[in-house]
């Protein structure tokens, strides 16, 4: 094995350069992001829809419980972990985007996390508390030199870190805005990695460290990100199969059952690509029947539902699976899902990966 980099992230040094991924709706909340955050990693919440099982939400005060449950999801998880490194993953994409950011900064959290979309603003969201570091998630360099220059130009301001997702391996919702691009290999870790490390060293002249996610389940996956350049890599299906995950035990053990055939990836109401379980939800919309419950909250500023009832409330969908509800839900995973073999713990796999 090679000797695993240090990893830091504006002021923040996990003793492990290991980034839980953020997954949403609560399958990555307190206890998951706490455990790794005490295992050595980055413990990551996923800001998106907290709100949805907290016991003062009435259906229609979503967004002020959610930034109520957002503190509660932090503190939680810094109780289990008072020296960790935790973030917080705020999809761009969300209404409420910037109260989500600025309520996580508020309530503590060292990192903020952004994908799904361009982070423009992000720096202004963070101005009032220095000490957070701001991380986008991309999947090209193309994508990573936009928000640089937008950052730099109006806040003066450099990532802390650059997370490359492939949508070639990665769960959820996926940095790819065509079908087409999902299995292209210019996508791939061996293509961006190296070259965004090229750019921020030959061009930026910067110290912004890569962090490598998708498809990354075990050492030799680590090792070969670091091959590549990169200073950390982030994982989140293979923390889904463990004791301390948010989810209900019926996710989890649809993880472990899944095969190659269950794994497809459909056109999320988002707008883009999402890689997620076959079930019977998803078998009727992959076949042109689509059947919704009512929109939750209106979360999303671009939504297909909403617009014309084409698709489905991805909210409702993802809360339903989060419940463990195997008919209803969407299950969202990534392609080394088919590798969860059984259930574990977080020190189990942190063990395995820098024993």
């Amino acid at each position: 094995m090679a000797n695993l980099p240090i990893l830091r992230i504006g002021k923040h040094t996990p003793k492990y350069p290991i980034v839980q991924g953020g997954m949403g709706v609560k399958i990555s909340g307190s206890r998951l992001a706490g455990a790794v955050a005490a295992s050595g990693g980055v413990g990551t919440i996923a800001s998106v829809g907290l709100a949805c099982d907290h016991p003062l939400f009435d259906g229609a005060n979503y967004f002020d419980i959610n930034e109520i449950a957002m503190g509660e999801a932090v503190k939680a998880a810094r109780e289990a972990a008072p020296a960790g490194v935790l973030a917080v993953n705020c999809m761009t994409a969300l209404t409420d985007y910037d109260r989500q950011v600025r309520s996580a900064c508020a309530a503590g959290v060292d990192i903020i996390v952004s994908g799904a979309g361009l982070p423009m603003k992000l720096p202004e969201y963070v101005k009032d508390f220095p000490d957070v570091a701001i991380v986008p998630i991309v999947s090209s360099v193309k994508a990573a030199d936009l928000i640089v220059r937008k950052w730099g130009k109006q806040y003066g301001r450099l990532p802390d870190a650059i997370v490359v997702e492939t949508p070639l391996y990665a769960g959820g919702h996926l940095g790819a805005t065509k079908m087409e691009n999902v299995t292209d290999m210019a996508f791939s870790l061996e293509a961006v990695v190296p070259d965004l490390v090229k750019y921020i060293d030959g061009t930026l002249k910067a110290d912004i460290p890569v962090i490598a996610a998708g498809g990354i389940w075990d050492r030799a996956d680590i090792d070969r990100a670091l091959e590549f350049g990169a200073r950390g890599v982030q994982m989140g299906t293979r923390f889904v199969c463990t004791v301390e995950c948010d989810a209900d035990d019926r996710f989890k053990q649809a993880y472990i059952d899944a095969s190659p055939d269950d794994v497809v990836v459909i056109m999320s109401p988002v707008g883009i690509p999402g890689r997620a379980l076959r079930n019977s939800f998803v078998e009727k919309y992959m076949s042109g029947q689509v059947e919704s419950k009512p929109c939750m909250a209106a979360c999303l500023s671009h939504c297909e539902y909403l617009k014309s009832r084409s698709t489905f409330c991805i909210a409702q969908a993802l809360v339903d699976a989060y419940q463990g509800d195997l008919e209803t839900g969407l299950f969202f995973a990534g392609s080394n899902v088919v590798k969860c073999g059984k259930l574990d713990t977080v020190a189990g796999i942190f063990g395995e990966l820098v024993g």
